[in-house]
């Protein structure tokens, strides 16, 4: 795969010290570069190859000198638009003040083509977050990107940094699949081939456990949905398995794999290569009480930190990511200076199955909010349907909703009840909140900014309001946005 205009791209993922990075997701291999001051982050049109055609995409382009980003130095870049249509860049994750926050009509207007403005916000946290647009449909046209903001320690720590950005892809136009969807019609493609390749034993022998959940595709209310669209090609730092990144890394040495799910409108299932240790540390670039594993469930925008032990000797690590209730993959393989890497299918023979929040239940957050009385409780039902393909919150439409209030100060619990017929991760902007309960079932959880609400099920998060202004409050499904799953979140009550 190629990419333009991207300055040339490496084969190797970066070994980062005290600096933060930005990662700009490029073929080739993710481009990984100090945060330049001077400042320019470009957005503009780029090519890709995806299955041996030229596929044209939106992408971020970063130049100027090198700025470190790293927890308590500053935020300072320009952002030049080069399209020729609107466009305007949110910084996921991070808690600028609301008028830099890159949401139009919320923080402010969208960029024209040629104009530019300037961020210059604090870095409060460290972390694994991603910069995205939100303008239209346009994430779903690739112009997303990393964003990693270091600790100060990070240098000090003995491993290599590796992202790993997922992403989904269609030939054809979001706005087409989109009128596809709002006229009821599912945008379905021809798979014939996908699933070619039979999975080899190593594959098997840690894939195993993602086999189809029997009994799942009725509910109370008719019929789960798991995906509302057939995408043509299934991406890591922007290849797939036909031509995957390759990432080269020590024996015996240590990785923190930073996952990130920039898709558009697919949830995948991370499966980590049976060779290795793997240690969960942090999600949504918010630290945990660490938990081991190999498998874990990634929702639209969700964001994981995986602590990895390779063993001794050579050795090549596939790391997959696996769709939603289907048996489409991709991913990128760790490989030592020896090891011997071999072809893997685009597809496995099993679909997997449905994304749950079991995971959910079991995380504890390291540094919690503190312990204080809640003064405020927000309802938002989550309505809508796959037939007419109109979603919303309490009912409503963006645009036709009525915002979610509060007053800064406050700690305000928020509780998500999804009454349709698919999950939706909900994102709120400029905060980070705290899983409160699951269910009925209430256990102070992890911090997070996103969080997979399930059919039938209700999600409590508490939050304090300490960021004042207006700020969205949606469902990160590129489409499902789009169409009407949005409202905000304002002060002043």
């Amino acid at each position: 795969m190629t990419a333009m205009p991207f300055p040339p791209l490496t084969r190797r993922q970066a070994i980062v010290g005290g600096a933060g990075v930005i990662a700009a997701a490029a073929a080739g291999g993710a481009i990984y570069a100090a945060w330049p001051r001077g400042p320019r982050l470009v957005a503009g049109r780029r090519t890709l190859e995806v299955d041996g055609k030229a596929a044209p995409v939106l992408g971020l382009e970063h130049r100027g000198a090198k700025l470190p980003l790293t927890q308590g130095g500053r935020f300072q870049v320009t952002l030049e638009n080069r399209l020729d249509e609107p466009t305007l860049i949110h910084w996921h994750g991070l808690t600028p003040p609301s008028a830099q926050d890159g949401t139009p009509g919320l923080s402010q207007p969208a960029l024209a083509p040629g104009a530019s403005y300037d961020y210059d916000f604090p870095l409060k946290r460290a972390g694994t977050f991603w910069m995205h647009s939100h303008q239209g449909l346009q994430r779903a046209k690739l112009l997303a990107a990393p964003l990693i903001v270091a600790e100060p320690a990070d240098g000090k720590r003995d491993e290599q940094e590796v992202v790993m950005f997922l992403a989904d892809f269609s030939f054809r136009p979001p706005e087409e699949l989109l009128a596809e969807l709002t006229r009821g019609q599912m945008a379905m493609h021809d798979m014939a081939g996908m699933a070619h390749g039979a999975m080899d034993h190593m594959e098997m022998d840690h894939m195993d456990h993602m086999e189809h959940m029997a009994g799942q595709d009725d509910a109370p209310m008719g019929r789960i949905h798991a995906n509302d669209i057939e995408f043509d090609a299934y991406l890591a730092n922007d290849r797939n398995f036909a031509d995957p990144d390759v990432v080269r890394v020590e024996p015996g040495g240590r990785v923190r794999l930073r996952v990130i799910n920039g898709a558009s409108a697919t949830n995948f299932w991370i499966a980590i290569d049976g060779n290795l240790q793997c240690e969960l540390i942090a999600v949504d670039g918010n630290p945990i009480v660490p938990r081991l594993g190999r498998r874990f469930g990634l929702a639209m925008a969700q964001r994981i930190d995986l602590r990895l032990s390779l063993p001794e000797g050579e050795g090549a690590y596939p790391i997959y990511a696996v769709r939603e209730d289907a048996v489409q993959r991709t991913g990128i393989i760790l490989v030592t200076a020896k090891g011997e890497v071999k072809k893997l299918a685009l597809a496995q023979r099993l679909p997997t199955p449905r994304l749950d929040i079991a995971l959910e239940g079991l995380l504890a957050a390291a540094e919690p909010l503190a312990e204080r009385s809640v003064d405020r409780t927000l309802s938002a039902d989550l309505t809508g349907d796959m037939a007419s393909f109109v979603w919303g919150i309490n009912g409503k439409r963006y645009g036709e909703d009525t915002p979610l209030l509060v007053r800064e100060g406050e700690r305000v619990e928020l509780v998500m009840q999804n009454r349709t017929n698919m999950a939706h991760p909900m994102h709120l902007h400029g905060h980070r909140f705290q899983v409160m309960a699951i269910g009925d079932r209430r256990s102070p959880g992890a911090m997070r900014d996103t969080v997979l609400v399930p059919v039938g099920s209700s999600i409590t998060v508490a939050f304090d309001a300490d960021n004042p202004g207006k700020w969205a409050f949606h469902c990160h499904n590129e489409y499902h946005m789009a169409a009407g799953m949005m409202t905000s979140v304002q002060y002043g009550a």
